[in-house]
């Protein structure tokens, strides 16, 4: 916007500063100045003439600065006068950005008017940018809204239900429907907290923990024989040294759940499945998960990334690739670290856990 009781100052002040992706508002007094300023709300630049009649351009400054919606404006004060010192903190005061004499210099104005408008172009894009965010938050929410409640209700009617005809059915026919129903419900039900884990992960900046004094020993003989009633594949455990600590019971358990089952789907069958646990460091546990077959070295490098899906021995894809990312933040959450190697016909998985677990309740769920 220019501002200038001269007809002939603001057209050239107009065609100096003339361009495509500007609309340049005129205004010979600071009254109608105020006008335009009521009708307009996204001005990136005023410059003022500081001698005009009713209202000067220092009392249009005041007006401006003094008003929530305009006080964000930069102001320019362009002036005709002698060099005056006073005037200039005048100027300043009233909240100027800058303080010019005429005769003006076309490429000086031209770069400091620049300025201005690459700021206004950055703020415009920011609030886009907020807004877009925003929008994504809300259908996040949303998504979050539908995965645990919409999706999971039926899912768990499923749930009970196959359970149950598990148990009542006389024949092993029957018995076997019924248990790979249970067994797909099962793993939809993981699916869906797999991506509630990751939506966690993306939007609120981590995972919540909940740590409390726990003997690892004891949770993985739980988890061990847990799989073990679920699976014919043997699972080795063994252990030595101090194993208390103070971690998020439900995030380890389903760290190890993953990387045991894991484990029992890639693995080679003939071969047991060793869990061993080393407690002999002061400031940390140390675990090992091992199982016969390879990791082909081509997923090595990707093995950690979300969605990389993975195969069954039948060659058919299965999951949604999340697991062992979650693995891998549910222990760096727990400021731990996990490797895996791979090779000599043998896969190892070592995770380490320092004792004390940082407290992540404050983290939005």
């Amino acid at each position: 916007m220019i501002v200038d009781d001269i007809a002939e100052n603001l057209v050239a002040l107009e065609a100096l500063l003339q361009r495509d992706d500007l609309l340049i508002l005129q205004a010979r007094s600071g009254a109608q100045a105020l006008e335009l300023l009521l009708a307009h709300d996204d001005i990136a630049l005023a410059l003022l003439d500081v001698q005009m009649p009713e209202m000067n351009g220092f009392e249009l400054a005041e007006i401006i600065r003094g008003r929530e919606r305009t006080r964000h404006i930069p102001l320019i004060f362009i002036t005709a006068g002698a060099h005056n010192i006073d005037w200039q903190f005048k100027g300043y005061d009233a909240g100027a950005v800058d303080f010019l004499y005429k005769p003006v210099h076309p490429q000086v104005l031209l770069s400091k008017a620049e300025v201005f408008f690459t700021l206004h172009r950055q703020k415009r894009a920011l609030v886009r940018e907020l807004a877009e965010r925003t929008e994504a938050l809300h259908v996040n929410e949303m998504f979050m809204a539908v995965l645990s409640h919409d999706l999971r209700t039926p899912l768990t009617s499923v749930t009970l239900a196959s359970g149950a005809l598990v148990r009542a059915c006389t024949d092993d026919k029957s018995k076997a429907l019924a248990a790979r129903i249970l067994s797909s419900a099962r793993r939809m039900d993981s699916m869906i907290e797999d991506l509630l884990d990751l939506t966690r992960i993306r939007h609120h900046g981590g995972l919540h923990l909940h740590p409390s004094p726990l003997d690892l020993g004891e949770l993985c003989a739980r988890v061990v024989q847990e799989l073990r009633d679920h699976s014919t594949r043997e699972v080795q455990l063994s252990s030595t040294g101090n194993l208390s600590g103070s971690w998020d019971e439900d995030r380890l358990t389903q760290m190890l759940t993953n990387l045991i089952g894991n484990a029992q789907q890639h693995g080679t069958a003939d071969q047991p499945i060793r869990l061993h646990l080393d407690g002999n460091q002061m400031s940390a546990v140390r675990m090992e998960i091992s199982n016969g077959g390879c990791i082909p070295a081509e997923l090595l490098p990707v093995l950690f990334k979300p969605f990389r899906g993975s195969e069954n021995k039948g060659g058919r894809r299965e999951g949604l690739g999340l697991g062992l990312y979650i693995v891998q933040q549910i222990v760096t959450s727990h400021g731990g670290n996990i490797e895996v190697h791979s090779e000599d016909g043998h896969t190892r998985f070592t995770v380490t856990l320092p004792r004390q677990a940082p407290d992540t309740r404050q983290l939005p769920d």
